[in-house]
């Protein structure tokens, strides 16, 4: 049984290869990618702190260890700008180690998106907790996070951010099966299917990388079978508790998301916020006219 306490932890999932951004993640976490110039991970951490999480653990694998690093403090590197009294580098690096408590565990198999959330139940124990993709990034002005963790504590239960996807595109998410709810961006789920095909698929709404959950799933996850790819899936365990009764809603998310482990969406981010940025923005965007005008 969960506490009523309000929601305070946060699970990112990290221990992939990164094989779509090779040779760029031999070595490199592809988490810690620069859009424009803060790591892709930092984004998702900082939409954790801002929805009142205080406490993120980072599931990793094998040569991950630089995403610890980067959370943590430099002082020589501090020490460094310090003395040069280069005070806006300064605060932009110590950032990162203040956004929120960050821990970090090994997932020593990678079994799936179901198995690197189980490795999260010591840490999560009885709580409800958020679920946060890092290939995900979500527009600081679409407080999406926030307005699922409201839904969760008027409803119970889990809740997952769902996007209206062409049908073309179903298979290559968790889809689910729902009814409306007086609330025009939530709706009752009651049923998930991953992965199906267009022909076969119950709706056009698909899971993305936004999840808040109730300890009920752990039981589910270790009851989890391999399925998809051999792998846990993490919507068969979510569909295993909502057919035995918990609660299931989903947030319908309309506003700006970034999915920054596709390449050409990784690059559009990169421009997107490039050109948002007032510091670098203007000079950016004139550029970038001037490039499509065929004149760069």
């Amino acid at each position: 049984m969960s506490t009523t306490r309000p929601p305070r932890k946060a699970v990112i999932p990290a221990a992939g290869l990164g094989t779509r951004f090779l040779p760029a993640t031999k070595a490199v976490p592809k988490e810690l990618l620069p859009v424009v110039d803060t790591p892709a991970m930092e984004y998702i951490v900082e939409e954790a702190a801002r929805a009142g999480l205080t406490d993120v653990l980072v599931v990793t694998g094998r040569g991950k260890e630089a995403i610890a690093d980067h959370f943590d403090r430099a002082p020589e590197l501090e020490a460094v700008l310090e003395q040069k009294g280069d005070d806006k580098r300064l605060a932009a690096i110590r950032r990162s180690a203040e956004l929120t408590a960050m821990h970090f565990v090994r997932q020593g198999t990678p079994l799936g998106l179901g198995h690197a959330v189980l490795c999260s139940a010591s840490f999560v124990g009885d709580e409800v907790f958020a679920v946060m993709l890092g290939d995900d990034m979500i527009d600081t002005r679409d407080p999406l996070l926030e307005r699922m963790l409201k839904v969760q504590a008027d409803r119970g239960g889990c809740v997952v951010a769902l996007l209206e996807v062409p049908l073309d595109a179903v298979s290559l998410y968790g889809v689910v099966v729902v009814e409306s709810t007086p609330e025009h961006d939530v709706v009752r789920i009651t049923d998930l299917v991953e992965k199906p095909s267009p022909e076969e698929t119950p709706s056009n709404l698909a899971i993305i990388g936004r999840y808040v959950l109730s300890p009920a799933i752990f039981p589910a996850l270790r009851e989890t079978q391999p399925g998809r790819g051999g792998e846990i899936q993490l919507t068969d365990a979510m569909r295993a508790v909502t057919l035995a009764g918990e609660p299931m809603h989903g947030v319908v998310f309309r506003g700006r998301r970034y999915d920054t482990g596709d390449r050409g969406d990784y690059l559009r981010a990169v421009v997107r916020l490039a050109c948002e940025r007032p510091d670098i923005g203007p000079e950016f965007r004139r550029w970038l006219e001037d490039f499509v005008a065929g004149r760069g």
